[in-house]
């Protein structure tokens, strides 16, 4: 009796990512599946005159034709506005900046659209994700590593921070190994439409719209104060970490100065202009402050969603833009790999970052009974409250957690 196929449900989002991996699996002999997600089509919110969605969902459905698949759309915009536009929503308005995207792979990708490929029977499920997998045995038991991409340009395994062991086990990333140059070669020999198409940009399945255009839709314009923050303030008299001292060695106060978010006060600046509400800023922002003749570009070092205010600082090399740590949340805490978590008292040295594509920095891990502390070797710019940091062993993404 034949062994049936395996079957794979693929993530068609009309790009050329996604087309690729569809036509990869197909020829290691799954039986695939092509399903295009619908996440956005509330159109009073992208005020925009382009419908990405519609071309995106007939160049999946063409290339699903073209490699003769079974093709379907699912509709996951409400789950997307609750879980992930209310998110971005009440982080903006909090002053914090969120990570869509991380979220997206997390709660659509690898949780609602997963759920629907099992229902169709699926073994797996497959995106254009350039990350690679890796499976190993941990006291006897299947352990699965997110490796980054090969093409290091492209690499997105710090989108895939999230992800756990439950969902690494059904996921498959087919042009992990590859260049982007290969990718589109390999769509071009296949005729696939999508050989050409630029890669999107903008929000996770939302398209072409300008994040402050997006946010006017709940958070309205709000005139506030941009205040100037002098590189001599006291504030920063306490940062960094004093000489002579490792970091196991600093105790509860001097970690809590130098991994917390500095608390700015309005009486510490001088005021430059005014802004249309600080909820549309993000700390190390540049563009869009609009403020001329200071010689040094100004550059956001702190946001006040409060009392609306926005603090700046002169210059590239502000200290109000360099931190030496940050701190995660014990319930914010993540670990890819379990068997790699710390226990209160433990420390560890990994490399991390703060940002997509940003180079990895060396940073010791301590864990206290509040939560993680990152500190790293060398002050990292513009480390912002609710993004996502991510710590690796070398290729190997271990754990993450939402900055504080």
């Amino acid at each position: 009796m034949s062994q049936r196929k395996k079957r794979v449900v693929v993530g068609l989002s009309g790009g050329v990512d996604s087309s690729v991996t569809a036509y990869l699996l197909k020829e290691q002999g799954y039986e695939v599946i092509g399903m295009f997600m619908k996440n956005w089509h509330d159109e009073s919110v992208t005020i925009s005159n382009e419908c990405p969605w519609v071309e995106d969902s007939t160049d999946a459905m063409l290339v699903a034709q073209k490699l003769g698949i079974p093709f379907q759309a699912i509709d996951l915009s409400e789950d997307y506005k609750s879980r992930i536009v209310a998110y971005m929503f009440s982080e903006y308005k909090a002053g914090r900046t969120p990570n869509p995207d991380i979220l997206c792979n997390r709660e659509i990708k690898f949780d609602i659209f997963l759920k629907a490929a099992m229902k169709l029977k699926a073994d797996f499920v497959a995106t254009g994700h350039y990350c690679q997998k890796e499976e190993i045995s941990v006291n006897g038991q299947p352990m699965y590593k997110l490796i980054a991409g090969a093409d290091n340009n492209k690499d997105q395994s710090y989108f895939l921070c999230q992800l756990d062991q439950e969902q690494l086990s059904k996921a498959l990333f087919p042009i992990g190994h590859l260049q982007k140059a290969e990718v589109r070669e390999i769509a071009k020999k296949q005729e696939l439409i999508t050989a050409e198409k630029k890669d999107s940009q903008g929000l996770c399945f939302i398209g072409k719209v300008k994040l402050p255009d997006f946010l006017q839709q709940q958070l309205k314009p709000n005139k506030g104060d941009i205040l100037t923050v002098p590189a001599e303030s006291p504030i920063y008299a306490t940062m960094g970490i004093p000489a002579g001292v490792a970091f196991e060695d600093l105790d509860t106060n001097q970690l809590n100065e130098t991994c917390y978010p500095l608390q700015y006060e309005a009486s510490m600046g001088e005021k430059v202009a005014k802004h249309n509400g600080a909820h549309y800023f993000t700390i190390g922002q540049r563009k869009g402050l609009n403020v001329g003749g200071t010689g040094k570009p100004l550059f956001v070092i702190a946001t006040n969603t409060k009392d609306n205010i926005i603090y700046t600082g002169l210059g590239e090399d502000h200290p109000g833009l360099l931190r030496h740590g940050l701190f995660v949340k014990k319930e914010d805490i993540h670990w890819i790999r379990p068997d790699k978590t710390l226990n209160v008292g433990d420390s560890a040295s990994y490399v991390a970052r703060i940002r997509y594509r940003q180079p990895l920095s060396k940073a010791t891990l301590l864990m206290k009974e509040n939560g993680l502390y990152v500190l790293f070797d060398r002050p990292q710019r513009g480390i912002a409250s609710g993004q996502f940091v991510a710590w690796y062993e070398g290729e190997e993404t271990i754990g993450s957690g939402v900055i504080y």
